[in-house]
């Protein structure tokens, strides 16, 4: 005979002391909470009212300002950001007109766009398009020379993307490419170039014998201007949602301020390199997509010990440029260059709005919207309009936009008080030298306004 295997000799016992203990177990008082019982998914569905507010701006108010004097500036060679090379106010007619045209190249395609401001000097114009192509213009728009800065390696359309400095006749050429090319100024010949180990998108920022600039948003180098050798790096955070163009170098007498694309700041003694102190522009506005991108977009300025920047997120900054300390923050980002004059920062915010702040405390004096949504319909509204700037010139705070206009606002109460057609609409940042305003535009033209 087949005996049982042990098993299943012993489940029927198992059967009755595990009935017998859950027996046991409902004999057990229940334990009921006190507070009101509601679905698991009701956090999600009915989310807290607090979290749904949103900040409300405080009323626009009409606050006087004094502009310095407006100067008939011969050049615009750098950013804004360093001090040594700002106009604060140029000179410009309060309703400048299109005088001229000129192409300049490639304009901006799918995959590839205009990120260069223009810069002057010497009675040039000096440009790069979306291909690497630098143009030198007349001041009457006539063109001058061309070079392709590309590497002969890399063919056309690999990369995009680059930024652009002019000093004493050299012209400095960061690419896409990551290469940083010096040019002879008068004609468009090489005179160095220097490969940057990652792309070079980021304006230069010429200061004494050495050239600076950001390459891939996570290294700044500063390299000699005679010889095109690499002096020092100063390295910082790794950060891969950045935005195409990095932050131009901010100098002063004794530090270079390099932002990087964490949202970092870093400042070093600008001949060794040597670091100074850290900071940062983090933060950021819920509900909105942009604000996981903390790149500084509001490359930073400095207006005597004071940085100002800003980030993608939702945040602008003033840091003391000694210390490295937050003085205060301002809960709206800067998509460009932050323009300070008068006691004020004015900027685009990342809600495409124009602001005017308070330079003391960053407190809001007004904002005016600016078109937002190409198609403002559901399922439409991916594609935003761009606006670009602000510069304050000829007693007006001037912005130039990708829907086709430059926009003349009083800096007193905000108020639109003129607008002017730009064919094809601005890709790059106004820039004003000689009682002219220069702007470049998607289609691959440069425009001239006086």
């Amino acid at each position: 005979m087949r005996s049982k295997p042990i098993f299943a000799a012993r489940l029927p016992l198992a059967l009755a002391l595990g009935g017998s203990l859950i027996l046991s177990a409902c004999t057990e008082p229940e334990v009921i909470l006190a507070g009101e019982r509601q679905p698991v998914r009701s956090v999600l569905q009915n989310p807290d009212p607090a979290d749904l507010e949103v900040a409300v701006a405080p009323a626009n108010t009409t606050r006087a300002i004094a502009l310095p004097a407006a100067q008939n500036n011969a050049s615009w060679t750098h950013s804004i950001g360093t001090p040594a090379y700002r106009t604060v106010h140029p000179a410009l007619s309060a309703t400048p007109q299109r005088v001229w045209s000129a192409n300049i190249g490639d304009g901006d395609s799918r995959r590839q766009r205009i990120t260069a401001d223009p810069v002057v000097e010497a009675g040039r114009i000096f440009t790069l398009d979306a291909d690497s192509t630098v143009t030198a213009t007349s001041t009457s728009g006539a063109t001058l020379w061309q070079a392709d800065v590309r590497p002969p390696r890399d063919s056309a359309g690999a990369a995009t993307g680059g930024g652009l400095a002019v000093k004493d006749g050299t012209l400095y050429v960061s690419s896409g490419y990551g290469v940083l090319t010096a040019l002879d100024a008068s004609t468009g010949g090489v005179r160095w170039t220097q490969q940057l180990d990652a792309t070079g998108s980021g304006a230069p920022t010429v200061y004494g014998d050495l050239v600076y600039v950001m390459a891939g948003d996570d290294a700044g180098w500063a390299i000699e201007t005679a010889t095109g050798r690499v002096r020092w790096q100063a390295t910082g955070p790794t950060s891969v949602s950045n935005i195409l163009g990095a932050p131009a170098p901010a100098l002063t007498d004794d530090l270079a301020i390099f932002a990087f694309g964490s949202g970092e700041l870093q400042a070093v003694f600008r001949k060794g390199g040597l670091r100074r102190w850290d900071a940062s522009v983090l933060g950021e506005r819920p509900g909105r997509a942009l604000s996981k991108v903390d790149d500084v977009t509001g490359s930073p300025v400095v207006v005597g010990d004071t940085v100002y920047a800003g980030n993608q997120a939702g945040r602008m900054v003033a840091i003391d440029a000694v210390s490295g300390m937050r003085a205060w923050t301002a809960n709206d980002g800067a998509i460009d260059t932050m323009y300070p004059i008068g006691g004020s920062i004015f900027a685009i915010t990342d809600r495409n709005e124009l602001v005017r702040l308070d330079a003391s405390d960053g407190s809001r004096i007004w904002g005016v919207p600016l078109p937002n949504y190409v198609k403002d319909r559901p399922k439409k509204i991916v594609e935003v309009y761009s606006h670009n700037g602000p510069v304050v010139a000829g007693g007006r705070v001037r912005v130039a936009s990708s829907d086709g206009l430059l926009r003349s606002f009083d800096p007193v109460s905000g108020a639109l008080v003129g607008t002017v057609e730009i064919p094809g609409g601005a890709t790059t940042a106004p820039v004003v030298a000689g009682g002219t305003l220069y702007v470049v535009g998607s289609n691959g033209q440069l425009h001239a306004f006086r």
